[in-house]
Protein backbone atom coordinates (compact mmCIF):
# COMPACT_ATOMS: atom_id res chain seq x y z
CA UNK A 1 0.00 0.00 0.00
CA UNK A 2 1.39 3.42 -0.97
CA UNK A 3 1.79 6.20 1.57
CA UNK A 4 -1.09 8.62 1.96
CA UNK A 5 -0.49 12.18 0.74
CA UNK A 6 -2.67 15.26 0.53
CA UNK A 7 -4.68 15.88 -2.65
CA UNK A 8 -2.94 19.27 -2.89
CA UNK A 9 0.43 17.44 -3.22
CA UNK A 10 -0.61 15.23 -6.16
CA UNK A 11 1.21 15.92 -9.44
CA UNK A 12 -0.75 17.09 -12.49
CA UNK A 13 -1.91 14.18 -14.64
CA UNK A 14 -1.66 11.64 -11.81
CA UNK A 15 -4.55 9.60 -10.44
CA UNK A 16 -5.24 8.74 -6.81
CA UNK A 17 -7.90 7.17 -4.61
CA UNK A 18 -9.43 9.22 -1.80
CA UNK A 19 -8.65 7.58 1.57
CA UNK A 20 -9.49 10.17 4.23
CA UNK A 21 -11.86 13.08 4.34
CA UNK A 22 -12.94 15.56 7.03
CA UNK A 23 -16.25 14.61 8.55
CA UNK A 24 -17.32 18.05 9.73
CA UNK A 25 -17.92 21.51 8.33
CA UNK A 26 -20.49 22.86 5.91
CA UNK A 27 -17.91 23.28 3.12
CA UNK A 28 -16.94 19.63 3.36
CA UNK A 29 -20.58 18.54 3.32
CA UNK A 30 -20.85 20.32 -0.05
CA UNK A 31 -17.77 18.47 -1.36
CA UNK A 32 -19.16 15.10 -0.27
CA UNK A 33 -22.41 15.90 -2.04
CA UNK A 34 -20.41 16.47 -5.22
CA UNK A 35 -18.94 12.96 -5.04
CA UNK A 36 -15.70 13.38 -3.08
CA UNK A 37 -15.98 10.25 -0.93
CA UNK A 38 -13.43 7.73 0.37
CA UNK A 39 -12.72 5.12 -2.32
CA UNK A 40 -13.37 7.50 -5.22
CA UNK A 41 -10.66 7.73 -7.90
CA UNK A 42 -9.66 11.26 -8.87
CA UNK A 43 -7.18 12.64 -11.42
CA UNK A 44 -5.47 15.99 -10.98
CA UNK A 45 -6.02 17.64 -14.36
CA UNK A 46 -4.24 20.95 -13.85
CA UNK A 47 -3.07 23.54 -11.38
CA UNK A 48 -3.53 27.28 -11.87
CA UNK A 49 -0.32 29.22 -12.66
CA UNK A 50 -0.04 30.55 -9.10
CA UNK A 51 -0.88 27.14 -7.60
CA UNK A 52 -4.47 27.84 -6.60
CA UNK A 53 -7.08 26.58 -7.52
CA UNK A 54 -6.65 23.01 -8.75
CA UNK A 55 -8.89 21.09 -11.16
CA UNK A 56 -9.66 17.41 -10.64
CA UNK A 57 -11.63 14.87 -12.63
CA UNK A 58 -13.91 12.46 -10.81
CA UNK A 59 -17.01 10.47 -11.70
CA UNK A 60 -16.96 11.81 -15.28
CA UNK A 61 -16.86 15.54 -14.54
CA UNK A 62 -14.35 18.27 -13.70
CA UNK A 63 -14.32 19.97 -10.31
CA UNK A 64 -12.26 22.98 -9.27
CA UNK A 65 -11.12 23.15 -5.64
CA UNK A 66 -9.23 25.67 -3.57
CA UNK A 67 -5.84 24.40 -2.51
CA UNK A 68 -6.88 24.97 1.12
CA UNK A 69 -9.77 22.51 0.62
CA UNK A 70 -7.55 19.95 -1.12
CA UNK A 71 -5.07 20.01 1.80
CA UNK A 72 -7.69 18.32 4.01
CA UNK A 73 -8.27 15.36 1.66
CA UNK A 74 -5.94 12.36 2.00
CA UNK A 75 -5.29 10.29 -1.12
CA UNK A 76 -3.30 7.20 -2.06
CA UNK A 77 -1.54 7.58 -5.44
CA UNK A 78 -2.66 5.01 -8.01
CA UNK A 79 0.05 2.68 -9.35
Amino acid sequence: MAAEIRLSELAAGKAAVIRSFPKSGSGFLRLREMGLLPGTTVTLVRVAPLGDPIEIKLRGYLLTLRKSEAEHIGVEPAP
